[in-house]
């Protein structure tokens, strides 16, 4: 009876991180890239009117290249998932790899 909670405790927080990783995570880091843009582009995109600022187009372009790269990792997931293949992070970047039986 504890090893089954265990187990679902173990998958719950799994569940858990994932989700607000990529279910709140993402976009937050567009709506950061989005402010930073506007940051970059200053005049009437900031309230106050001040200049732009290169670092907010640094800024911004790093927080969207994060939002693609979460994007096309979950197609990638979808459509391996669709050809009865997986995702392997084994050498820290994904790999497409045959399912394990």
């Amino acid at each position: 009876m504890i090893e089954n909670l265990e187990f679902a405790f173990d998958g719950a927080w799994r569940v858990l991180l994932v989700s607000l990783v990529f279910g709140a995570g993402l976009p937050v880091v567009f709506a950061l890239g989005v402010r930073s843009l506007a940051w970059g582009a200053g005049g009437s995109a900031e309230v106050s009117g001040a200049a732009g600022n290169a670092a907010g187009k640094m800024i911004a372009g790093m927080c969207l290249i994060v939002v693609l790269a979460g994007v096309a990792l979950g197609i990638t997931i979808i459509a391996a998932a669709g050809f009865g293949k997986a995702v392997s992070f084994e050498h820290g970047y994904p790999t497409i790899v045959a399912k394990e039986s």
